[in-house]
């Protein structure tokens, strides 16, 4: 695969990978299937997480992406508890959240905060901006002078302090996802969870949005798991990338290593879909094409989730053993892909199915 151009004016910061704001290990997110009229039972489920390992050091930011119906959101909400986990363990700042009540995880919910992906869905229309901003400071029993609290929080996300009587309706779909992100930090959350940020956003105003968590996150300190299917948005903000495919992660690491050289078959078709603002290179790079529709997460593949798709499938372990996250030699050891032949791959000594490939200026 051809590699990219380095990413301009991207932000480079000095990041503890010991120091672990959030852990989750074998988190399992299983919605059961119920048939019957008289006589409800259970039938199956839907995995849509189905065995996550993710560590997000303090001060990052995590980008997670994957392609519609993955299991992204689910899991950006299971950390919070919005839904409910099967299994699995989630332990924010050395706190279990998973053996917390409901009281005690509305408490240390001060320090997780959720920004939606459809601002104007997630804003009552009914409350005006001052009591959008307002409500998790009465909700939390903040004290204090709540009016001013909102006149500042409006001003850290770039409006004027007018904008405190009017209501959702009247604001263009970016101040409404500044609105979402000045409640989101009202509480001065510790991690922010951003579900698809920018996609329901016109192009022009998704940079000013990212611009604005970039700040944010100099200003105060903030963690961010940035949940996205925008390859171009999670490069720009994200220090590390995982990749999600079918309620698992697939490949992690370092944004600038994943995206120059991605090890697993499903990131690197990803890659090789983005499109890369230099003719030369794009005129004239690899593009691999993938057969077939996301399986469903209710009866997904035996073996390897990806096998059935993948163009570089071999008859042995593909089909009947989940690959494991793991390191590769050649790489470093935070660069982890669930892949049993990532190395022979990497190496070029298996080759992908000609039909996959759309060969440089082929129509």
């Amino acid at each position: 695969m051809t590699e990219a151009p380095a990413e301009q004016g991207r932000r480079r910061r000095s990041i503890d990978p010991t120091d672990a704001l959030l852990t989750v290990d074998d988190l399992q997110v299983h919605f059961p299937i119920r048939r019957g009229i008289l006589v409800e039972r259970q039938v199956g489920a839907v995995k849509a997480v189905d065995g996550v390992d993710l560590t997000i050091p303090r001060g990052s930011t995590v980008g997670l992406v994957g392609e519609s119906g993955c299991g992204k959101s689910t899991f950006g909400r299971a950390l919070l508890r919005l839904v409910e986990p099967t299994g699995g363990s989630v332990h924010f700042d050395g706190t279990d959240l998973l053996a917390l009540d409901d009281e005690q995880m509305r408490r240390m919910r001060r320090q997780m905060q959720m920004v939606f992906q459809d601002p104007m869905a997630s804003l009552d229309p009914r409350q005006d901006v001052e009591s959008v901003l307002t409500e998790p400071l009465r909700a939390h029993r903040i004290e204090g002078d709540h009016r001013a609290r909102a006149r500042e929080l409006l001003d850290l996300v770039g409006l004027p302090a007018t904008a405190l009587s009017r209501y959702p309706h009247e604001f263009s779909g970016g101040q409404r996802q500044r609105i979402g992100i000045a409640r989101a930090i009202a509480l001065e959350p510790q991690l922010i969870v951003a579900d698809e940020p920018v996609s329901a956003l016109d192009v022009s105003i998704q940079a000013q949005v990212v611009n604005l968590l970039e700040e944010l996150q100099d200003r105060l300190g903030l963690t961010y798991l940035v949940i996205a299917h925008d390859l171009a948005v999670v490069r720009h903000i994200a220090d590390v990338v995982a990749v999600m495919y079918l309620g698992g992660l697939v490949e992690q690491a370092a944004s600038d290593e994943l995206y120059a050289a991605p090890l697993h078959p499903y990131t690197r078709a990803l890659m090789s879909a983005v499109p890369i603002p230099d003719p030369e290179v794009e005129d004239t790079r690899q593009r691999i094409l993938l057969a077939g529709d996301l399986p469903s997460p209710a009866a997904p593949p035996p073996g390897c989730r990806f096998h059935t798709r993948c163009p570089f499938r071999q008859e042995t372990r593909c089909d009947d053993e989940r690959p494991q996250l793991r390191s590769v030699a050649t790489r470093p050891p935070s660069h982890r892909v669930a892949c049993h032949w990532a190395e022979d791959i990497d190496a070029g000594r298996i080759q992908p199915r000609a039909s996959a490939v759309v060969e440089p200026d082929a129509s």
